[in-house]
């Protein structure tokens, strides 16, 4: 039987995880990352460590320096010296959560965006680049007795999810109409992050990961999908479709809100894992 530690208590994503490979048989213990008390934590009896613990998901026009330095103290240092730990300690393998924004923005309404293997990492603001950065202080710490595997997932959707599906949530409740417009993403359900953790949990390598649903999501599509699971019908409608791509041309807070939204950012589908020797 492994044993998994999760930092990040009370998470998500860590929540979910948890139930999966405890239900799987796997022993998984979860640990606060808050305050110094982790720093005492023994790790030695573990197998993985799947660091959860973060922050996201910033309005990024209203954040002051100090919030800025916060982002690149949990984000970052505290992903690397939590790894640090664990390979002093023994474990094997550590899974660091990173995230699709270390690509950057959403393509404009209309114009495809695909990520492929020499896609170029440019994230967009403090929080993309303090991802970035964890994973620069991570990569050097792998070698043969400790593997560093990362994920970059997508948008991840499931009940009770916070972030961009919980937005989607409160429109597909409220309206009667959405907007038809096409466009495509990467999307990723928790049970499917699941098993790719357990994967690598299975076979430890180190690598990026690249975990997606098979097929891309539609935003429209997918607040027609939310309704229809709470016994509610959304109409598609093409009537704001034009005044939404000028939105969308403009820049600033709401042009970038519309491209997120409605805006094309999906992985290769031969996109599965970059590996590298340690």
């Amino acid at each position: 039987m492994k044993k998994i530690l999760i930092t990040g208590k009370n998470s998500y994503i860590g929540t979910n995880v948890e139930r999966y490979l405890v239900e799987r048989s796997y022993q998984v213990d979860t640990i606060d990352m808050r305050g110094n008390a982790w720093k005492e934590y023994d790790f030695s009896p573990y197998d993985a460590v799947f660091h959860v613990a973060g922050i996201a998901h910033a309005d990024v026009e209203k954040v002051s320096n100090e919030e800025k330095e916060r982002y690149y103290d949990i984000n970052c240092r505290l992903a690397v010296e939590t790894a640090k730990r664990a390979k002093e300690q023994g474990v094997g393998l550590f899974v660091f959560m990173s995230s699709i924004i270390v690509y950057g923005e959403s393509g404009g309404i209309g114009k495809k965006r695909v990520i492929k293997a020499d896609t170029p990492l440019t994230p967009a603001n403090f929080y993309g680049d303090s991802k970035v950065k964890a994973e620069e202080g991570l990569k050097p710490l792998a070698d043969g007795d400790f593997q560093i595997a990362i994920l970059r997932p997508p948008m991840i959707y499931g009940k009770g999810c916070k972030g961009n599906y919980r937005t989607l949530e409160k429109l597909a409740k409220v309206l009667p109409f959405f907007p038809a417009i096409e466009n495509e993403r990467s999307v990723l359900s928790v049970e499917n992050l699941a098993k790719a953790v357990e994967m690598i949990i299975a076979k430890p390598e180190s690598g990026v990961y690249f975990p997606q649903d098979s097929g891309y999501g539609n935003t429209a599509k997918m607040v027609q999908d939310i309704a229809a699971e709470r016994g509610k019908k959304v109409r598609l409608t093409r009537l704001f479709n034009p005044a939404i791509r000028c939105v969308g041309k403009t820049k600033g807070k709401y042009g970038r809100l519309v491209n997120k939204a409605f805006g094309n950012l999906c992985y290769d589908k031969e996109l599965k894992v970059e590996k590298w020797n340690p």
